[in-house]
C-alpha cells in the first residue's frame, strides 16, 4: 500500500481504515494501546508527502512522530556559521520520535529534518503523541528507545567529527551509503555529501578526486561509483 492513492481515498471510511492498517503494522506499541487508544491514534494521524530537498522539519514548526513509507529524511543541525552537521538519517520503513515535542523536550539544539528523497510519511500530532506518552508505559518505552538508538548514531557522528581523519570519514559514509542504497553506484552530488560531512564541497570534491586516482571511486555528474570496497573499508578503519 505505496501508491499515494491509497492514502488518498475518495472515501473518508476507506482512508482511516488504511490509516488503521498501517499503523497496526508499523507500532510495535499497537496491540498494548486500548480500542480508544487506537482510534485517537488513527485520528491524530495524517499522510504527507515530500519531494526530495523539502524540509520536513524546522524548530519552529514541531512535525510529530515520523514513519517513513518511502524514501528517507536526513536530521541535522547549523552552526552559527550555516554549515550543517547531519546528526542521523531515517531511511525507508523507519521512523522519527525526535520530531515529536515529547522527545525535543530533551534536546538543547535545534533539529531540522529535510527529505532527501521523495518521501511518504505518516506523522503523528506531537501534542497528542505525549499525551499518549504519560498514559502508556510502552508507548514510553518505544520513544525512549527509539530516542536512545538515535542519540548513538548522534555520537557515532560525533565521535568521526572529533576523531577521524576527513578521508577516514567520508570512506565511512560511501560505505554506509553503499549498504543504504544496495548499490555501489551512488546518486550523490558533491554538495549533498558536504552536508551530511559538514563539510565544504572543495573539500570532498578534492577528496574524491584523491580516491578516483586511487582507484577506490569513479566521478561522473551526480554519482559517485565505489570500485573498491576493501581498500576503503581498510582506509575507514586506518585510526581503530
Amino acid at each position: 500500500m505505496n501508491n499515494a492513492s491509497n492514502y488518498q481515498a475518495n472515501n473518508q471510511t476507506e482512508y482511516l481504515e488504511t490509516l488503521q492498517a498501517l499503523l497496526a503494522q508499523r507500532l510495535p506499541f499497537w496491540i498494548n494501546l486500548s480500542a480508544e487508544q487506537q482510534k485517537a491514534v488513527v485520528t491524530h494521524t495524517r499522510y504527507a508527502r515530500f519531494s526530495a530537498g523539502d524540509q520536513v522539519r524546522n524548530p519552529s514548526t514541531p512535525a510529530g512522530v515520523m514513519l517513513v513509507l518511502l524514501g528517507s529524511l536526513r536530521a541535522y543541525m547549523l552552526s552559527d556559521e550555516g554549515k550543517q552537521i547531519t546528526l542521523f538519517r531515517v531511511g525507508e520503513q523507519e521512523s522519527c520520535v525526535l520530531a515529536a515535542s515529547c522527545a525535543l523536550t530533551m534536546i538543547t539544539f535545534d533539529v531540522f529534518l529535510d527529505a532527501t528523497s521523495d518521501a511518504e510519511l505518516l506523522i503523528i500530532d506531537p501534542v497528542f503523541f505525549a499525551q499518549l506518552v504519560e498514559e502508556n508505559v510502552y508507548v514510553e518505552a518505544f520513544t525512549y528507545r527509539q530516542t536512545a538508538e538515535r542519540f548513538s548514531e548522534v555520537m557515532w557522528g560525533m565521535e568521526q567529527v572529533l576523531f577521524m581523519s576527513f578521508d577516514e570519514r567520508l570512506a565511512v559514509f560511501l560505505l554506509d551509503e553503499v549498504a543504504r542504497s544496495g548499490s555501489e553506484r551512488l546518486q550523490l552530488t558533491h554538495d549533498e555529501i558536504a552536508h551530511h560531512l559538514g563539510s565544504a564541497r572543495e573539500v570532498v570534491s578534492r577528496m574524491l578526486k584523491r580516491f578516483a586516482d586511487d582507484g577506490l571511486v569513479s566521478l561522473s555528474r551526480g554519482t559517485v561509483e565505489v570500485l573498491n570496497k576493501t581498500a576503503l573499508r581498510k582506509l575507514a578503519t586506518a585510526s581503530h
